[in-house]
């Protein structure tokens, strides 16, 4: 699984992780958590290929049904449970699960899956105290984070991705992991072996809107406003939202002040976490930085801020909103 502080471990735990202990599921991540479900049940089988699986889900919960659940079954004695929803479980059960995870059955894997949020956090924090209690959290990611994802799970299906590649890729799908997950495997059932470019993902990939709307702001922002304007009519024409438009150039605008207010000497590593894009974006900043000046850069971000509410209501025809903005853009661009 991906980023080991996230999951159990990157090879997946073991039965003597899962059996006998209780594994705690946190976080909004679903993916993230039906994968550590998936490892902790897949440790269960390996102990016992005829071990059984009980899934429910917290409301369906009572202290009856738990002490049912985590009862030796008549065919194996060995069993793995999972508890799903652990933020709707009454209240009134929550003391028969705490007293279960203080001494928990040594043939049993008890997995309970909170999907976060402040329902049930009481239940959490005492369960956290619990030394047979072992917590797996799936954070959000953070945006820089979705790359290096995409990177991850390339790599586990044998191929290879450049970073540019993976970047673009999840500027096209977005940033659904489920998403995210089945294109990484539909590129490397598709090209198997093959190291993925930035060429081929685009070539799947590039006419999702969230990529032309990219494109629309990258050429306006770095002065080719002919292109900045044809992409923006294909866009159109091919049914994207405008409002993907105006966020993009809203999301290049913040990286390029970030990036031109940045102090000086930092390296590239730290120049991007400052910039809050991937290191390869830092070359399309630098070519769209020339020109620009703090004055330009408040233009244009007032111009957006204009287009934005004029695509939402403001205005009457959407369209002509979005090229006013791509020339007033590409004006303030080099405006001493």
């Amino acid at each position: 699984m991906w980023q080991a502080g996230r999951t159990m471990a990157t090879r997946g735990p073991g039965s003597d992780d899962v059996l006998g202990h209780v594994t705690l599921v946190t976080g909004p991540e679903e993916l993230l958590n039906e994968r550590t479900v998936a490892q902790a049940l897949a440790a269960v089988r390996a102990a016992d290929p005829e071990s059984e699986v009980s899934e429910t889900t917290g409301d369906q919960v009572t202290s009856g049904v738990l002490g049912d659940l985590a009862a030796p079954s008549l065919f194996s004695s060995i069993r793995c449970v999972v508890i799903r929803a652990l933020e709707d479980l009454s209240d009134d059960v929550h003391a028969s699960v705490l007293d279960y995870a203080a001494e928990p059955s040594p043939d049993i894997g008890l997995v309970l899956v909170h999907s976060g949020g402040q329902k049930g956090s009481g239940l959490l924090t005492r369960l956290r105290k619990l030394t047979s209690v072992t917590e797996v959290k799936s954070a959000p990611l953070r945006p820089s984070e979705f790359a290096r994802f995409v990177g991850s799970e390339v790599r586990s299906h044998g191929g290879r991705i450049a970073e540019d590649a993976a970047d673009f890729l999840v500027q096209a799908v977005g940033q659904d992991l489920r998403a995210l997950a089945a294109a990484a495997h539909q590129l490397t059932s598709d090209f198997p072996g093959e190291p993925l470019t930035e060429a081929i993902v685009r070539k799947y990939f590039g006419g999702r809107a969230e990529v032309k709307s990219f494109a629309i702001a990258d050429a306006a922002l770095a002065g080719r406003t002919a292109t900045a304007l044809e992409e923006l009519r294909w866009a159109l024409d091919n049914g994207t939202a405008t409002v993907l438009v105006t966020s993009a150039f809203a999301t290049g605008l913040r990286g390029l002040a970030r990036f031109s207010s940045a102090p000086r000497g930092l390296r590239e590593a730290d120049l991007a976490r400052e910039a809050g894009v991937p290191p390869w974006k830092l070359r399309v900043l630098r070519e769209q930085a020339r020109g620009w000046d703090d004055r330009g850069l408040a233009t244009a971000i007032v111009a957006v801020a204009q287009a934005d509410a004029d695509v939402k209501g403001a205005a009457g025809d959407a369209s002509y909103a979005l090229e006013r903005m791509v020339l007033r853009v590409s004006e303030a661009r080099g405006r001493s």
